[in-house]
């Protein structure tokens, strides 16, 4: 431990980069971090006060000077000059949401599925009118309305890069729109045999046409669409009850959520299942995968 008799150190603080703030400086051994805060803050002269972490031969000081000395013993020498890197934390300022900035009226019946596109610049709608409206997200008004559904639009979703917008209903039909236009592309995707819960689309990093669709359904099945050829390329079985939600990660597998309380992994090129995970005692209604396309559990398991 160090000496119980030594009561400061002579310090240097330091940018990461090795810059030095002032000329080296006595402190006590107990100062914490909040103390550390303040010095550093006066010394840069900041008008607004920075968060920093402190770091004393690369070991961050995260209770007092002295217990990190303590903790590191062999790395230390209280009768040198210790240089201590003050290195500047992100700010983020959120501002409050204090009110409704707009309220888009034009759907005649209840709005079932929104999504924003990519670039935020859009926002699609799909309604129980049978309608999918496109809205201008900085002029907050509408731009398109696309009508070739028959039904209730129950699920909508924004192809990666931006150009294509999938939209299902509950006759099981899928449309796919161009955003610039809301004109349909193409006909109508015919294979579900009941409505249309979820899809997902694959991500702009494993295939940057964006132009495969993973769609789950009523029926127990999830179907892998080729938007552009407009045809399925493969269908994928083994739920015993309604698929309730897909999603599709970026490491070349399908998670699918099913009401028979399961959920499942599958080759995104092959459709084969890797792995049955249980464990709920009721439906699975939603998924939901960590980072970008990585589920929290298991997808890095080399038994993949």
């Amino acid at each position: 431990m160090a000496d119980q008799s030594i009561q400061t150190v002579v310090v240097q603080l330091k940018s990461e980069s090795g810059e030095s703030f002032g000329t080296p400086f006595d402190i006590p051994l107990d100062i914490n971090g909040d103390k550390l805060q303040l010095i550093c803050n006066a010394l840069l002269d900041n008008e607004r006060h920075i968060p920093y972490l402190f770091f004393a031969n690369d070991i961050q000081i995260t209770d007092s000077l002295r217990q990190t000395i303590d903790t590191n013993r062999k790395l230390f020498d209280t009768e040198r000059c210790l240089d201590i890197v003050c290195a500047p934390q992100a700010v983020f300022h959120v501002r409050a949401v204090s009110r409704c900035s707009s309220s888009i009226t034009g759907h005649s019946d209840a709005v079932v599925s929104v999504q924003f596109s990519p670039d935020g610049s859009q926002l699609a709608s799909g309604s129980g009118d049978t309608t999918v409206r496109f809205w201008d997200v900085d002029t907050e008004t509408p731009k398109f309305t696309a009508t070739s559904h028959k039904h209730w639009v129950l699920s909508i979703a924004w192809s990666p890069n931006g150009q294509r917008l999938a939209s299902a209903d509950k006759n099981g039909t899928i449309y796919i729109w161009d955003p610039k236009t809301g004109n349909q592309l193409g006909n109508a995707l015919l294979a579900h045999k009941q409505w249309v819960n979820s899809m997902a689309w694959e991500p702009f990093h494993s295939n940057t046409e964006c132009r495969r669709l993973a769609s789950a359904s009523k029926d127990c099945s999830v179907r892998i669409w080729d938007t552009v050829l407009q045809k399925v390329d493969f269908t994928i079985n083994g739920h015993l009850q309604s698929v309730t939600c897909v999603k599709w990660g970026g490491t070349g597998l399908i998670y699918t959520a099913s009401q028979d309380r399961t959920v499942k992994v599958w080759r995104s090129d092959t459709g084969v299942l890797c792995r049955t995970l249980e464990g709920h005692a009721h439906w699975v209604n939603t998924l939901a995968l960590s980072t970008d396309y990585a589920i929290r559990t298991a997808v890095f398991d080399p038994a993949f």
